[in-house]
Order: structure tokens, then C-alpha cells, then sequence
């Protein structure tokens, strides 16, 4: 199955404000991403995680709304990840309702674009309740930064103490982190619950030969999630380009990434790792402040005809402690 791991949509480039710049979501061109347009490129995909972000920082503000109600519209093959900004206050509770109410299945960070520390109190709360809810924390990183975000959040290895402070809590590095590549790889080296995609890789050959290769090497490259980093790029130009990546290797002494570790990137069932299904990622009625990371059988075959794995609850182990904050 072809998960696509990362994907944006918003009703206007307006709303982006100072994030025109964030190559993570996209260009200073400040391209559409309307849902008719999102739901067209992702054809060849099975599943598509859409996700939100906000930033006070930035006065960017992609409404929650939104794209709650574009996933609703296609529940058979989208996921909806929330954007929320733990320096503003009512974090908690707008999480919680966030999850039971509008039914999405993870949250959206971004410490460089938002102005925090990793580590920051205000955001190891928001990790504790979402290691809780079962929610997945997905860490949007970009290879141009905005002038106002702050460089120095911006390395992952800051990732290490989230993870040791919640061991179960699923963590994912938008655009492996860059520049800080192989800091990524050691991270998902050391923790079984930290994953990276491969946005940002589409339209660079070399960068993108260079960190598989590494990933390959190192024996990561199974961590490595798909992601077409819509609207930059569509599901069908994301898997070309990584199919075509030992191109760069012909008439030449560089070893080649075998193919088949490429296919397993593209067809990943990234939902299981992930803790992730398409029938009930985030049921509302089915979530508590003492619901687990949920748990789904593996995919019967790589086809759009496979049936939606069944979320299982499961009773969390206890959170890790919380650090002190950085910013004071």
C-alpha cells in the first residue's frame, strides 16, 4: 500500500503569513492547495496524512476546521494531523477537543517556525497528553527557514529527551531534519518510536542519493516514511523520482541503493508504524485521557482493495518525566 506521510491543504495562501517562506510548506510563490486539488495529485495513494500548522510566531493560522471537515468528506483515505501551538495558552484543552471532537489523529509541531524549545515545559505537556490520546507528534523541519524562526530549535537531536521521556510516544522528522541528516538517522538508530520522511527529496537527486544511501547503510532506511510534500510535489512525482534515484549512480563507481529497498519506502505501511487506521484513527467515542497508542493489524496485501485495519486499544505505560524549560 502507498501511505503518503506528508501533505498539506489550506483555503488560502493568506493564511500562511509569515510561512510563505517555509519550504516545508511550500514555496514564497505561495502556491494553492485547495482539497480538490490535494485529493487529485494524491491519486495513486491509499492513504494520505494531511497536516495542519499554526504559528503564532509566524501569524500563520491554517484552520483545524478545515481540514477536519476535508477528512470527514474522505474518511476512506485521509488522516487528519492537527496544528497546535504549545506557546499559546489552552493547549491542553483545545487538544482534547481537537481529538474527540473533530477526530484527528495526531498534532502538528514545528519548534524552530513556532518559537520554542523542543524541550520546553509548555511542550513536554503536550507530548504527556498526547502519548495518552494515542496521538502521534509529527515535527515539521524544512530545507529554507522563515528570518523570524529560530535556527537553534530547529536541530533534532533535541528529539532525544522527548523520546527518553516518553518511550511510546510516536515521533516523526518532517524532511529528515535537514540540514541535520545524519544527527536524524542516529535518532531513529537509538529510538524504536522515531520515524522520518523523505519530503523535500523530490526535486533534489543528489541530497536524496546521499541520504538513502546513508539510511541504507546505517540500516534505518526502514524508518524512512513516504511523503510527496503535496503542493510542492504530487504522490506521482515523489515515487518517480525515488524510483529513478540510482540514475545519479550510472556510469560510476557509486553504489546503488538496491530497488527494493526504494519500493519498500513508496509502499510502507506507514498507518501500522504509526499506530494509525483508516476505520478509526481517531474515533471520538473511543477516546479517553487513559486511551493508548492504538495498534492495527498488518495490511493483507499492498492493494487499494485491502480492508482498513481495526484500531485495537491498549493500555498506556507510564509517561517519563517532564524537563524544565528552556526558555525561562
Amino acid at each position: 500500500m502507498i501511505v503518503d506521510c506528508h501533505s498539506h491543504i489550506w483555503p488560502s495562501p493568506n493564511q500562511l503569513g509569515r510561512s510563505r517562506d517555509f519550504s516545508c510548506l511550500g514555496t514564497a510563490d505561495a502556491m494553492p492547495a485547495k482539497p480538490e486539488q490535494h485529493l487529485e495529485s494524491s491519486g495513486p495513494a491509499e492513504a494520505v496524512l494531511v497536516l495542519g500548522f499554526r504559528s503564532s510566531l509566524l501569524e500563520t493560522e491554517i484552520p483545524n476546521r478545515f481540514i477536519s471537515e476535508y477528512v470527514k468528506a474522505h474518511p476512506d483515505r485521509m488522516i487528519g494531523f492537527a496544528g497546535l501551538d504549545p506557546t499559546t495558552d489552552g493547549n491542553l484543552d483545545e487538544l482534547r477537543r481537537l481529538r474527540q471532537e473533530d477526530n484527528f489523529a495526531g498534532v502538528v509541531l514545528s519548534p524552530a517556525c513556532q518559537g520554542f524549545h523542543p524541550c520546553d515545559t509548555r511542550a513536554m505537556r503536550v507530548y504527556e497528553l498526547a502519548d495518552k490520546l494515542g496521538m502521534p507528534v509529527y515535527f515539521l523541519y524544512g530545507e529554507v527557514l522563515p528570518v523570524s524562526a529560530v535556527m537553534e530549535f530547529a536541530n533534532p537531536l533535541s528529539l532525544d529527551e522527548v523520546a527518553r521521556s516518553f518511550p511510546k510516544l510516536k515521533l516523526v522528522i518532517s524532511h529528515l531534519g535537514f540540514p541535520w541528516i545524519e544527527q536524524s538517522l542516529a535518532l531513529l538508530s537509538k529510538h524504536a518510536n522515531i520515524y522520518a520522511d523523505v519530503a523535500g527529496l523530490t526535486d533534489k537527486p543528489w541530497q536524496a542519493y546521499r541520504t538513502l544511501t546513508l539510511a541504507y547503510e546505517y540500516g534505518v532506511i526502514e524508518k524512512l516514511l513516504f511523503a510527496s510534500d503535496f503542493p510542492s510535489y504530487t504522490v506521482k512525482a515523489a515515487a518517480e523520482a525515488l524510483y529513478n534515484l540510482n540514475k545519479i549512480t550510472l556510469d560510476s563507481v557509486l553504489p546503488a541503493v538496491p530497488r527494493e529497498q526504494l519500493r519498500s519506502i513508496i509502499e510502507r505501511n506507514s498507518l501500522e508504524l504509526l499506530g494509525l487506521s483508516l476505520s478509526g484513527a481517531a474515533t471520538p467515542s473511543a477516546v479517553t485521557l487513559s486511551a493508548a497508542s492504538s495498534s492495527v493489524a498488518p495490511s493483507a496485501a499492498a492493494s487499494s482493495e485491502a480492508a482498513p485495519s481495526a484500531v485495537v486499544p491498549r493500555k498506556p505505560e507510564a509517561a517519563g518525566g517532564k524537563a524544565e524549560s528552556k526558555n525561562e
